[in-house]
């Protein structure tokens, strides 16, 4: 049996009046997900525990079957493990987004332009040589996402992310730890805008301290990959002992190589693993920018691009099950994460389930199920 995971990021929304009170799921042109769903199992789950900050930590944690309750500790020290950043006892991750914030402090742009990554990493270097030192220091990343390491008593400190501020005021840090994280940000200025890019200072959040994981292998008795462009997700495989399969056009925005990702599930499924997870970010940028055409788009693209081909090549490998869900909702109207449940679908390659539609509205009505309970039910069939 082969399984796969497909987690178009943040691709729930809510009806719109532009779409005539449809939401982008219902938009767009899906037929193989209609297909699919009409021979499924559907629901609605709960990636997002009650308490817990809507994020893409939290909800891919419950998707990959940990529950974030007893297992999260920040999204930055997740990203960390992704880039190979170790964390010693004594110190703390910050999430570091080259932003672009107005003289009357509005979050013009979460993203800083999405400057390219290898100008964003010479900011990233400058930033290390002028403002690092005394147990500070950056590590690049990809685009306008990067880290901060920072000792332990950065640690208590309440940070708002960038991309809940877009178009709004920015709120600053609050807490113990908040006059360090202005200083440095309000020193950051000075480095990032002598730069080219739309960028003009970091924005640090997502704190936490080294998290620990029990192994994916330990928990299933599967051997799983996974691709992304997102080293969060990336980190999140490491930390699980999941193997994580690069794919060379995978851009983690809207020209993302879709082929790729797909083709790289189906070859390492014909190597031998047993589960691939395929993620893919455009859905989520496409909501955080309000931009409701690119949303429907990346959504098209998944139905003809990825599950198209891949059932076919699923149908070459023998019996599978698949399972389909976002990590959470990323409604264009707010352009930010919301904690709402989100719609799930199972599928068996030779077991026909009850059939629905794959919608938020024709979701509503079922029982609601905590995300990390689903990985359990997709290997449930061995």
């Amino acid at each position: 049996m082969k399984y796969v995971v497909c987690v178009p990021d943040g691709c729930a929304d809510e009806p719109l009046g532009e779409l005539d009170g449809r939401t982008p799921l219902e938009a767009a042109s899906m037929p193989v997900l209609g297909a699919l769903a009409a021979r499924g199992e559907l629901g609605r789950a709960a990636v997002i525990p009650p308490g817990m900050a809507p994020g893409s930590d939290v909800g891919n944690m419950s998707i990959l079957g940990y529950d974030p309750a007893l297992h999260h500790t920040g999204r930055a020290p997740i990203e960390a493990a992704g880039r190979g950043v170790a964390l010693a006892a004594e110190e703390v991750a910050y999430r570091c987004n080259l932003v672009t914030v107005g003289d009357d402090t509005t979050m013009v742009d979460f993203a800083g332009g999405h400057p390219d990554t290898e100008d964003a990493t010479e900011i990233i270097t400058a930033l290390d040589d002028e403002l690092g030192g005394d147990g500070v220091r950056f590590h690049a990343g990809v685009q306008y996402r990067h880290l901060l390491v920072a000792p332990s008593d950065w640690l208590e400190a309440e940070c708002v992310p960038p991309h809940d501020l877009s178009g709004r005021s920015a709120v600053w840090p609050t807490g113990p730890a908040a006059p360090k994280l202005q200083a440095l940000m309000d020193a950051s200025r000075r480095v990032v805008s002598g730069f080219d890019t739309k960028a003009n200072q970091v924005w640090l959040w997502g704190q936490g301290r080294a998290p620990v994981l029990p192994s994916f292998h330990e928990r299933h008795g599967l051997t799983a990959g996974l691709t992304t462009a997102v080293d969060l997700i990336r980190g999140l495989g490491k930390l699980a002992g999941i193997e994580v399969v690069e794919v060379a056009g995978a851009t983690g925005w809207y020209d993302t190589d879709y082929e790729g990702k797909r083709d790289a599930c189906l070859d390492t499924l014909a190597s031998g693993a047993d589960l691939f997870v395929i993620h893919i970010e455009a859905t989520d940028e496409a909501g955080h920018a309000g931009d409701l055409g690119e949303k429907v788009t990346a959504l098209e693209h998944w139905d003809r691009r990825v599950l198209g081909p891949l059932v076919e090549g699923l149908d070459d490998l023998g019996p599978w099950r698949l399972l389909l869900l976002p990590d959470h909702a990323t409604p264009v109207a707010l352009r930010t994460h919301t904690p709402d449940p989100v719609p799930w679908l199972l599928v068996d390659g030779e077991v026909d389930g009850p059939g629905g539609i794959y919608s938020e509205a024709a979701t509503a009505g079922l029982p609601v199920v905590a995300g990390h309970e689903l990985m359990g039910r997709l290997t449930s069939r061995r």
